[in-house]
């Protein structure tokens, strides 16, 4: 069933009121993709009655009072983006399409939408229950983080929002617990995975500069950046607290994360697939096109990139689902109405990490001074496609089914790096899951700048490159790699750009067309360095652009063959 979003729907089910009511930047779709539908089938399951109001207008009381108030906590998020990535690019212009508005105009998702709609409950609602905030948007602004449109250092969005409790990851284990003591009565300052507002520090926090120090200081945000990101682990990372004004930011440890039991019961739940009706009639969401029949394998993502939020919200432990839950999913999509026989993707961040991890982080956390993929793979990472073999090829198998897609990224440095499996999982991919073309990320093919983003180096990826064709020769196909690369990167020059203009032209032997200029988003490594003209690593002075006109010149070296 869809979640009820308006008071006849709550009359329908019994329900005079519901426990909980969540807040959604984005239009409701009812999938496993979406974050927002996960947790409010997830409290369902648990009991709960939820309800939930989608992009509710921020300039009267109509959306937003529909329900009435909950009976436990409000549940805030900015949707599945970062609202300001998703109403802005790169160079700070007004994005005019939202993928996950109904009628794909972007005219209903507010700038700092976590802010926004707190605000909004706050109106109509003044002596409400709490007002928890979560999602991505939440997630990555929970400490003093650098806010790419004013170009500023802002304080935890608990503070600027006013909420009452901030939930950071992927809040269902969280969130179940927030309820149950919500619920009951108890106190909720122990639950791992929040964030909260006191008066005083919490005994055995690491306690991070102060935001008034780290907006005029770039030296201690370095320092406070540095201390947060290492803290991000289950198993090693400590309780974090940071004075923001008069009281004090307490970050709780990192939240467990589930099980691959938990994790199969989750995507286990029934979930619609689909808008629901209430907000169809605003009309189509595209993209549902891409979700509505994919299927995720795994969670979470040891790349680490820097660049990447997936590290400190996703975590940096992959959680596998069971093969039988996967195709137990399959078979279900299969039996879905709409279904043309097209499986779209079967993956997660990074398609082909399922099945592969280090044994070690179960009971000793992520390595402090040492990554899993850079600048090699870590012999201790025990690499097999052979599961994820076997898995495509019985989804594939199965009735109704005309093609599976891998439609998620690949890391091609694992492809190689796994001489038993790799190349007979690369050929499994060319004869059967890609129409055409394969995504992969190289990103740059300037060494120093890979080093700077955390990406192995081009030689590894020109190794794939030559498998990739040797194969396609060997099997008849005539197939095609679509390579994502990064212009303006800290640390990366005009010279740089027209490196890579030269080799996609004379080694690729073809003109990229995925290019995209660095965004920086809050609470990454390469936002710090874009920041602080600074390597993340030595400290070393980076050339950094910053010149709208000169970032857009970069990507047109790669998209136009010059600068503009």
């Amino acid at each position: 069933m869809f979640l009820p979003t308006t008071k006849n729907e709550l009359n329908a089910l019994g329900w005079k009121s519901p426990d909980v009511i969540l807040v959604t930047g984005d239009t409701y779709v009812d999938s496993p993709y979406i974050g927002v539908a996960v947790i409010g089938k997830v409290l369902i399951d648990a009991g709960y009655t939820v309800a939930i109001i989608a992009q509710p207008d921020i300039n009267s009381g109509k959306d937003i009072g529909r329900l009435g108030e909950p009976n436990l906590f409000w549940g805030i998020t900015s949707g599945c983006m970062d609202s300001m990535i998703s109403n802005y690019t790169a160079t700070n212009k007004r994005r005019k399409r939202d993928d996950l508005t109904g009628g794909g105009l972007n005219i209903r998702r507010p700038d700092m939408a976590v802010i926004a709609y707190t605000n909004l409950v706050r109106r109509y609602f003044k002596k409400t229950k709490p007002i928890v905030i979560g999602g991505i948007e939440a997630s990555l602004r929970r400490v003093s983080h650098y806010h790419y449109r004013s170009d500023s250092i802002r304080r935890s969005i608990l503070f600027d929002a006013k909420a009452d409790i901030l939930v950071y990851g992927m809040g269902e284990k969280t969130t179940l617990e927030l309820a149950e003591n919500i619920r009951r009565c108890r106190p909720v300052t122990d639950v791992r995975g929040i964030c909260y507002i006191a008066a005083e520090k919490k005994e055995d926090c690491i306690e991070l500069p102060s935001h008034a120090d780290v907006a005029v200081d770039s030296a201690k945000f370095t320092e406070m950046f540095k201390i947060f990101y290492k803290n991000n682990d289950p198993i090693t990372g400590k309780g974090l607290c940071q004075k923001q004004d008069s009281r004090y930011l307490i970050q709780n440890p990192p939240q467990f994360p589930p099980t691959s039991e938990e994790l199969d019961n989750i995507h286990e739940l029934e979930y619609e697939r689909d808008v629901h009706p209430y907000y169809a009639a605003w009309g189509s969401v595209r993209a549902l096109e891409t979700i509505r029949f994919a299927i995720t394998t795994h969670r979470g993502c040891y790349g680490d990139c820097n660049f990447c939020a997936i590290s400190v919200h996703q975590g940096q432990r992959v959680v596998d689902r069971s093969e039988a839950s996967i195709l137990k999913e399959a078979s279900i999509l299969t039996n879905h109405p709409e279904f043309k026989g097209y499986i779209h993707d079967v993956g997660g961040s990074t398609a082909n990490m399922y099945g592969i991890e280090c044994k070690r982080k179960k009971t000793k956390g992520t390595c402090r001074n040492k990554r899993c993929l850079t600048p090699v793979v870590c012999d201790k990472l025990e690499i097999s496609h052979l599961p994820q073999i076997a898995l495509l090829k019985k989804l594939r198998q199965m009735p109704k089914v005309k093609k599976v897609f891998i439609g998620s990224g690949i890391r091609h440095d694992l492809v190689i790096k796994d001489q038993t499996y790799g190349l007979q999982y690369l050929e499994e991919i060319i004869r059967h899951h890609i129409s055409g073309q394969l995504k992969v990320a190289p990103e740059h093919s300037e060494d120093h700048i890979l080093a700077l983003m955390g990406k192995p180096s081009i030689e590894s990826f020109m190794e794939f490159f030559r498998c990739f064709e040797k194969i396609n020769r060997r099997v008849g196909k005539k197939q095609f790699l679509t390579c994502y690369f990064i212009a303006a990167y800290p640390g990366c020059t005009r010279q740089d750009m027209e490196h890579l203009n030269r080799f996609s032209r004379r080694v690729l032997k073809f003109k990229p067309r995925q290019i995209q200029i660095f965004t920086p988003s809050p609470s990454t490594p390469a936002t710090l360095m874009y920041y602080t003209g600074k390597a993340y690593d030595s400290g070393k002075p980076l050339f950094v652009e910053k010149d709208k006109r000169n970032k857009e010149k970069q990507k047109n070296l790669i998209l136009k063959g010059r600068s503009g």
